[in-house]
């Protein structure tokens, strides 16, 4: 055991003095006075597989839900056919210049509508909605309705004529079900209806064997049929009282208790399988649940369910704002202290992540799993130009490596997929995709040839693979996925061009997504995006082939390659350029900043090794701004963390925990009543990159080192976080007091040799063998790929990058042990 002896810290505190308790037990509930009035005030629950959205109406409870698997269309992708010729004359005109005349030929050889024979993608589809009419229940006093994310369980609880009603609803992590339980203060006092409604076209609700019935197809799109067939069945039992059925409804009168058993199932099995049986699936889901007791159904629920989210303790303190309801604390967060309004936004982020996405189920979409309607905004389906990738930036550092797994399964998915789009578009090897993807695992181009022009999509996703290696140490699991990251590192050898400067290697054609350098034109070459892209794809195969000792010859291929690649370049307003010339506009507000993924969630930008790539790219995100889309806005607060300015990360996040705005459009952000993300409409994203972004204020590790409260802001001075990981498979507790570390546990999953940086103040003293650390980290997992020089405009004003004085340290760890640091 380590001691750290720090020095006393004289504190001078200015501004109101607000209590904050930190020792209070944190309330991992949000809590609200009324029911919904709307989706965005619904309460999400989920299995991975099931979804609902809970209204919580007194008189009639609405439960909207989804299947993760009901989606419009068929198998079939998406690749348009005889365009390479399009792309060979789309790189020449970018050579010689003729930008606009590049982006007139790209949109006409892949129009912005889906032509007769093609389609963009698929849409995620609700299932529709089942209802409990209660008469009677219209005038009601005492209303709570809660969602507990700490047992991933909703209540409602009312009173109506002195008598108390009950409600439990959750999507078991047990069995494949939502279930219901009702109940109330008085015997006999349940009366209520069930029935369900659908938007499918295709479609039959009716009773049968006493449980309600629905069953639909979902839509045809563009060039595809609706072949998704489901059926969903909602199967009272009761304690007392009768159930009689009605033709497409349940009525149940008299009954001291009930609980309703729902599920849903479809014919999906895989991407180019749909011979599932949704009648025999619905069946073996129900009986399975109804063999165990509601009590015991609901232990293993929570049980299961506990095992991944209370790895994870956050508290960052309490103050009075605790007793208001959620939606009073977010419209009041901007202009009041409430600390642990960003520790449970923190928490409900991981909450969603693992009620989004489990092992054996679809990634979380846009929407994670829930969504009301049947063509919801951009399709709630897959865009990787940033989106679904923030979705997992949680699922490493907040330890919940398992959420991961449906992701890398539809990157094995892609890998097959994506040989198609490789091969007809660009002649090319390996495989790749372009910036959408659906439940069919399209690989084209999607939304045209301005959007869709994008074909790195498959890098960015497979960083997941390496990332998720470099948190677990598990070979195995990189041998399963090495052919992905050989795949997408065989596109790149096969389809990078020499820039008309003749010194290096890029990408044409391509874009920096979404934005343009001119009016209406953003197909270009090269662009800053792309480079760190391909120089993360290459740099990952290259250290994956060497670890399995594997295609050496390819491997030497690939280095001649990467060293052929752009360096990153500063440019005449001193920012990161985006674009592989110098065309960046100081007024331009887009949301998307994808130079910058070289600072987060790459790690080839660092304050310590690259100081003059820091302040470009920290002039770069001040020339864009704060306020932005829900996604923009947690994308920024990991940026800011990683600038090492927890000040300005903070603003972000009070930002993001501003009420969304009621309009369904637009470019600015916010938090619904429901803690969910706003893009302007909600976008799941958000939260995701939030949780990220907060587990970064207190913990990064992609540097060579382990870094221990790295951006702290003032606004949280006291807290303790338990249970972050680091890379390495390093375990992390801390606690910190006057915004100084005051305690830090570290356990070693792996062994090796830990590297940590603190502040400089910290004094150690042990007997255990502790040395200042010198070179690069030996341990592996802390390899860092060095970066080119970057290029600087003779423009440029470079002020210098103020960076904290810290300390870094080594020792060695034993696999599963762990070492515990205290101050004194």
């Amino acid at each position: 055991m380590f001691k750290i002896i720090q020095h006393k810290i004289f504190l001078l505190a200015f501004g109101t003095v607000i209590s904050v308790s930190v020792k209070a037990q944190q309330n991992l509930k949000l809590i609200y006075d009324k029911p919904a009035e709307n989706w965005n005030e619904a309460l999400p629950i989920g299995n991975g597989k099931l979804g609902a959205m809970i209204f919580g109406g007194a008189s009639q409870e609405h439960l909207q839900l989804n299947e993760e698997t009901i989606w419009a269309g068929e198998p079939g992708n998406n690749v348009p056919k005889n365009t390479f010729d399009s792309i060979r004359k789309i790189r020449k005109l970018l050579n010689e210049g003729q930008f606009e005349q590049a982006q007139k030929l790209s949109n006409a050889t892949y129009p912005r509508a889906a032509p007769k024979d093609l389609n963009y993608g698929m849409p995620y589809q609700t299932m529709g909605d089942l209802f409990l009419d209660f008469k009677g229940h219209e005038n009601f006093k005492n209303y709570t309705r809660t969602l507990d994310i700490e047992k991933a369980v909703s209540s409602v609880s009312y009173e109506v004529n002195g008598v108390t009603f009950r409600r439990e609803i959750f999507s078991s992590f047990a069995d494949n079900v939502i279930m219901i339980k009702l109940s109330s203060g008085k015997k006999g006092s349940l009366n209520f209806s069930i029935h369900a409604s659908t938007p499918h076209l295709k479609k039959s609700i009716f009773t049968e064997k006493n449980q309600l019935v629905i069953n639909g197809t979902s839509s045809s799109s563009d060039n595809k049929i609706g072949k998704i067939n489901f059926k969903t069945v909602a199967f009272p039992v009761l304690k007392g009282g009768k159930l009689t059925s009605i033709k497409d409804q349940l009525e149940i009168s008299g009954a001291d208790e009930v609980i309703i058993y729902i599920s849903i199932a479809t014919n999906f099995k895989k991407y180019n399988d749909i011979s599932g049986n949704p009648d025999v699936r619905v069946s073996e889901y129900v009986q399975s649940a109804l063999h165990k007791k509601y009590d015991a159904e609901l232990k293993e629920h929570i049980e299961k369910y506990q095992k991944y989210f209370k790895r994870v303790e956050l508290n960052l303190g309490t103050t009075e704002q605790t007793k208001k309801t959620t939606d009073i604390r977010i419209k009041e967060f901007g202009s009041s202290k409430d600390p642990d309004l960003v520790a449970l936004y923190f928490q409900f982020g991981r909450y969603l992540l693992l009620s989004s996405s489990q092992q054996g189920t679809q990634p979380a979409n846009l929407q994670g799993i829930w969504n009301d309607q049947l063509n919801p905004s951009w399709d709630s389906k897959y865009t990787v130009n940033i989106n679904t990738e923030m979705n997992y930036w949680p699922a490493e550092n907040t330890n919940l490596s398992e959420m991961h797994e449906p992701l890398f399964d539809m990157i094995q998915d892609l890998s097959v997929t994506g040989q198609e789009s490789a091969k007809e578009m660009y002649h090319a090897r390996g495989w790749n995709m372009h910036h959408n993807t659906d439940l069919w695992r399209i690989t084209g181009i999607v939304d045209g040839g301005f959007y869709g022009m994008w074909p790195m999509g498959g890098a960015w996703l497979t960083q997941h693979i390496w990332n998720h290696y470099l948190y677990t140490g598990d070979q195995q699991f990189l041998k399963k996925h090495y052919a992905a990251l050989k795949g997408c590192a065989l596109f790149y050898l096969d389809v990078l061009q020499q820039d008309p400067s003749k010194k290096y290697l890029v990408v044409s054609p391509s874009m920096s997504p979404e934005n343009t350098y001119m009016k209406s034109v953003g197909i270009t070459a090269g662009t800053t995006i792309d480079n760190q892209l391909v120089f993360d794809v290459f740099n990952n195969f290259i250290n994956a082939s060497k670890i399995l000792n594997e295609d050496k010859g390819l491997s030497d291929e690939v280095k001649s390659a990467l060293n052929k690649l752009p360096p990153m370049q500063i440019g005449q307003h001193t920012q990161l350029q985006e674009w592989l010339t110098d065309m960046d506009r100081t007024n331009d507000k887009h949301r998307h900043i994808s130079h910058l993924y070289g600072l987060f969630p790459s790690g080839q930008i660092s304050p310590f090794r690259n100081p003059d790539l820091t302040e470009a790219a920290k002039n770069s995100m001040t020339y864009r701004g704060d306020k932005s889309t829900g996604w923009s806005m947690g994308w920024k607060v990991n940026w800011w963390a990683r600038l090492l300015d927890g000040n300005r990360a903070f603003k972000l996040i009070s930002d993001q925990l501003t009420p969304a705005p009621m309009e369904t459009k637009g470019q600015s952000g916010g938090t619904y009543p429901n803690l969910l993300d706003a893009h302007p409409p909600f976008q799941i994203d958000g939260n995701f990159g939030c949780t990220s972004g907060i587990a970064e204020l207190l913990l990064q590790s992609y540097d060579g080192y382990i870094y221990i409260l790295p951006a702290l802001p003032d606004a949280l001075p006291n807290g303790s976080v338990k249970g972050l990981k680091a890379r390495g498979g390093f375990e992390i507790d801390m606690e910190w007091k006057n915004s100084k570390l005051n305690k830090l546990v570290v356990k070693s999953v792996l062994g090796g040799n830990a590297r940590i940086r603190v502040a400089k103040d910290i004094q150690f003293k042990s007997k255990t063998s502790l040395t200042s650390a010198k070179g690069e980290n030996p341990n592996l997992y802390y390899q860092v790929n060095a970066i080119k020089k970057p290029l600087v405009s003779d423009k440029a004003e470079l002020k210098g990058y103020s960076i904290p004085e810290t300390q870094v340290f080594d020792f060695d760890t034993e696999k599963g042990q762990t070492y515990i640091f205290e101050s004194k």
